[in-house]
């Protein structure tokens, strides 16, 4: 647990699908451990309901999340800022100073996937898995695993 960074921010366009999906992923994950929030460059008017579907499959309830902006949050209260897209990657990194650390996992948009809502599903799950794998990949396994 010794590569646990005090916070997490995760940020993403508008804090409805993938920032949302990391941060309740890295608190399902590491718990108290490692305390995440999420925001988006824009905040939409809700979370993605497809989103909310496969974070519910593993137990994890993204209903009542309510987008938040950027500019709502001081960044300088993470100890991490994680840009989970292009354009967030471009807003964060000035953010940069002593004792924060930037990363950017140009992790896929589901939003984009077309055909069938299995097919849609599938690419939210896929985006699901790529976070975790990556979260593992830079925070060491959780807690349980150990």
């Amino acid at each position: 647990m010794s590569r646990l960074p005090a916070s997490v921010l995760y940020v993403c366009a508008m804090n409805k699908v993938r920032s949302p999906m990391a941060a309740a992923l890295t608190r399902r994950l590491y718990g108290a451990a490692l305390p995440a929030e999420s925001s988006g460059l824009r905040a939409s008017d809700e979370v993605d309901p497809m989103a909310a579907l496969v974070m519910q499959e593993v137990d994890v309830d993204l209903f009542d999340h309510k987008p938040r902006p950027l500019d709502l949050i001081d960044p300088r209260a993470f100890s991490v800022i994680v840009a989970l897209s292009a354009d967030a990657w471009e807003a964060v990194r000035p953010l940069k100073v002593e004792g924060i650390e930037i990363d950017f996992w140009p992790v896929s948009d589901p939003t984009l996937e077309e055909g069938s809502r299995e097919q849609r599903l599938e690419a939210y799950r896929h985006t699901r898995r790529e976070l975790e794998s990556r979260m593992i990949e830079r925070f060491g396994p959780p807690p349980e695993w150990e």
